[in-house]
């Protein structure tokens, strides 16, 4: 119990290692393309991307991949600004709380796996085969 004694919540740079720590553990052929998708983590949503995406709470939302998925690019693309993960801090770290069965990195690996998904175009089955929590 005391091990929480002087503790803080991690901040915005730890969730950003334990992201970039997912995408280290993802299989070889993905971890390169994946590397190329930017991170930020932010505290909360934008309030304007809430109202965009019609949900009330800034808790609703942990993630959020921003960019045209790989399965939809083409060579032709004017490419205006990089494809990206948000995170969001507060949420994430609610969820873990709530949650209370999975590490803090296991969480941040899952909403990493599912941002990811959206970016390369992965089928439920594949998912599931990268990240056993998605079964």
């Amino acid at each position: 119990m005391n091990d929480w004694l002087g503790r803080t919540a991690p901040d915005v740079e730890t969730i950003e290692r334990m992201a970039r720590a997912a995408v280290d553990e993802l299989p070889p052929q993905f971890r390169a393309p994946a590397r190329e998708v930017m991170i930020r983590v932010e505290e909360f949503p934008p309030e304007e991307l809430l109202d965009e995406m019609n949900i009330e709470s800034p808790f609703e939302l942990t993630g959020l991949y921003d960019g045209i998925p790989l399965t939809q690019k083409s060579v032709m693309d004017v490419v205006d600004r990089p494809d990206m993960i948000w995170l969001f801090r507060r949420p994430i770290l609610d969820e873990w709380a709530e949650r209370g069965d999975v590490t803090l990195g296991q969480l941040v690996a899952h909403i990493m796996v599912h941002e990811l998904a959206h970016h390369f175009g992965w089928t439920d089955e594949q998912i599931a085969r990268i990240d056993r929590w998605w079964e």
